[in-house]
C-alpha cells in the first residue's frame, strides 16, 4: 500500500516521539520537501543492506525536538530515519 506524505509525515512524528521517550506534541514540523535519493535505500541504507543503484524519488522530512534536528526520508513504499546518532533506521 503506498504510502502518503501526509502519512510518512504521521510516522515519523510517532517514530521520532518514541525513540526520545517524549510527547509527540513535542515534536515539530520543521519542513517537508521533495527530494531525490541517490539509491533505493533513500541514502540511508542500514547495515549491510545492498539496494538498487537507481535515483529514488520522495521527500525529506525535517523535525525537531529537545532543540535537536532530525531527518527522516519517505518514499511511497518506505520511510528511514537518517544519521539518528550515527545510524540509519527503517521504520
Amino acid at each position: 500500500m503506498a504510502m502518503s506524505k501526509e502519512d510518512a509525515v504521521k510516522r515519523a512524528r510517532t517514530d521520532l516521539a518514541k525513540r526520545l521517550g517524549i510527547p509527540e506534541s513535542e515534536v515539530k514540523e520543521d519542513g517537508v520537501e521533495p527530494a531525490d535519493f541517490p539509491d533505493m535505500a533513500l541514502g540511508a541504507p542500514v547495515d549491510d543492506e545492498m539496494s538498487g543503484q537507481m535515483i529514488s524519488s520522495g521527500h525529506r522530512i525535517r523535525l525537531s525536538a529537545g532543540g535537536k534536528s532530525h531527518e527522516y526520508r519517505a518514499s511511497r513504499d518506505q520511510l528511514r530515519l537518517y544519521n539518528f546518532n550515527g545510524s540509519n533506521f527503517r521504520v
